[in-house]
């Protein structure tokens, strides 16, 4: 157990039965009263944001979380598979951890994987892919002055906009936070 004057922002506590990463906290110190802490603190599992005033004597549990990079090696039904790097041993991890950028990852891609004594409790894939597109419209010659969108199918199967002169084929840059392309990559 640690002194809430130990805790830090983006450390993983384990308050109230849940894990909760601390995404704000802020030592405040009014006129006439205790000093105290203001953390506001996201539950890991559901995302749900809470906001907790900590006395400055006030124990804490602070979760040892180990996180390392992984390779991502494929998808068996509920959960993805990935390796780790250095040992080469495979875990199992929920599809939930990864949320919507889920649907961007390729075998072989590196992901980063927190967890906490053997269970995973955060996942996350690379800002940005390179992905190749393998359908598209073709491009009309001269069709390239406006800033229009198309259609397009990525090798993953997630369908984006790209402007007109992407061709099947080409490989484009794609940000994974919002499905949005970035640039085409020579």
């Amino acid at each position: 157990m640690a002194k809430a004057s130990d805790v830090k922002t983006g450390n993983i506590l384990r308050f109230n039965g849940e894990l909760v990463s601390v995404d704000e906290y802020i030592h405040r110190t009014p006129g006439n009263l205790r000093a105290f802490y203001q953390a506001k603190m996201r539950n890991v599992r559901t995302g749900k944001l809470v906001e907790y005033r900590f006395r400055t004597d006030e124990e804490v549990e602070i979760a040892r979380v180990e996180t390392n990079d992984y390779q991502y090696l494929y998808d068996e039904g509920d959960f993805f598979v990935v390796m780790d790097n250095v040992s080469f041993e495979q875990y199992n991890i929920p599809k939930s951890l990864f949320g919507d950028s889920a649907r961007f990852l390729k075998e072989g891609m590196n992901v980063l994987v927190a967890f906490e004594s053997e269970e995973p409790i955060m996942a996350q894939t690379p800002t940005t892919v390179e992905l190749e597109i393998t359908y598209t419209e073709p491009a009309v010659k001269g069709d390239t002055s406006t800033n229009a969108l198309k259609s397009a199918t990525v090798e993953t199967g997630v369908e984006i906009r790209v402007p007109l002169f992407i061709n099947q084929g080409d490989k484009v840059k794609v940000d994974t936070r919002t499905g949005d392309y970035i640039e085409r990559v020579k």
